[in-house]
C-alpha cells in the first residue's frame, strides 16, 4: 500500500493536536485538585471510544492513530483516577 505523505502529515498533525489538548486539563487538575466539573460518565465513555480507536489503529497499522490514541488513553485514565481521588 502506497503512503500518501500529505495525508499522513495531516493525520499526524491532527493526532498531535487532539492528544496534546488534554495537557492543560491535566495541568489544571494537578494544580487545583479540582475535578468537580469533570463528568466521570463522559470521560469513561470517551476512554472506551479512544480504546476502540486504538484497536482500529492497530488493525489498519496506522502509527499516527496508534500513538495518539495510546497517549490520549493514558491522559484520560489519569484524569479518571484523579477524578476518583479528588471527589
Amino acid at each position: 500500500m502506497m503512503v500518501n505523505l500529505p495525508t499522513e502529515m495531516i493525520g499526524t498533525l491532527a493526532a498531535l493536536i487532539t492528544t496534546l489538548c488534554w495537557v492543560p486539563q491535566l495541568w489544571q487538575i494537578f494544580h487545583t485538585r479540582d475535578t468537580k466539573s469533570i463528568s466521570f460518565a463522559s470521560q469513561g465513555a470517551f476512554a472506551v471510544g479512544i480504546s476502540l480507536w486504538l484497536v482500529y489503529g492497530v488493525l489498519i497499522d496506522s502509527w499516527p492513530i496508534i500513538i495518539a490514541n495510546a497517549v490520549t488513553l493514558i491522559f484520560i485514565r489519569t484524569i479518571l483516577r484523579l477524578k476518583m481521588k479528588y471527589k
